[in-house]
């Protein structure tokens, strides 16, 4: 009897991990989707950026929702309704790229790109190793702090360098996190697939995001 409860035991948690990462992936999957419908539509429309206190507030408080929400089907709306919400903030700076340099498309495909590559290999990586990457929790939360502050501040006083300094900052900071979320999925230390997707999707948004201004900065065409 011991026996077989010892060896049941690891192959629940196998079962419940492989759930966990089906039902995150499948959610992650539709509301990057959904988000990238939403930059289309901003796009399309020629739609205005609604400016950083706007853009702040609408995501921590859709944020915050989904995060108290999330063990219940609200949770869904309130995820779809934020990354909607982000898709429509995206839209307006891909079209400033697209307007201020003449290989905007090729830029936004390759940090397109670019994010695809390192979120697969990263999370093929997590994935394949099962290593525990927990010990990198505070330093990413302290890490992710003073990159947004630095980011705030590089907007508020124009500086153009530590604005570069920050994307370069969350390149390696969202990385991390994708180790960390998805090293969490696998050894149980994260069992709701919606916060495990929120946390994903934001570290994916932030990347591409970083990937793009690197990119102008270094490899656009005016």
């Amino acid at each position: 009897m011991k026996s077989n409860t010892a060896v049941s035991r690891p192959e629940t948690g196998v079962l419940a991990a492989n759930k966990m990462l089906k039902n995150t992936y499948l959610l992650l999957s539709m509301t990057l989707l959904f988000s990238a419908l939403t930059a289309g539509l901003s796009m399309a429309l020629n739609l205005p950026h609604p400016g950083m206190v706007l853009t702040l507030v609408g995501y921590f408080g859709l944020l915050f929702l989904t995060t108290k929400f999330s063990n219940s089907a609200l949770g869904l709306v309130f995820i779809f309704a934020l990354t909607g919400f982000m898709g429509l903030t995206l839209g307006p700076v891909l079209t400033m790229y697209i307007n201020v340099f003449s290989n905007g498309h090729e830029l936004i495909m390759m940090a397109l790109g670019g994010t695809g590559v390192i979120f697969l290999g990263l999370s093929a990586y997590a994935l394949t190793t099962r290593k525990d990457f927990s010990f990198l929790g505070g330093f990413l939360m302290v890490g992710i702090l003073v990159a947004f502050l630095a980011g705030i501040g590089a907007i508020v006083f124009a500086m153009p360098g530590l604005s570069l300094a920050v994307s370069a900052m969350f390149i390696l900071l969202m990385s991390g996190m994708i180790l960390f979320q998805t090293s969490a999925m696998i050894n149980g230390g994260e069992t709701n697939y919606i916060l495990a997707t929120i946390s994903l999707y934001v570290s994916i948004y932030n990347l591409f995001l970083s990937l793009l201004q690197l990119l102008g900065v270094f490899n656009g065409r005016e």
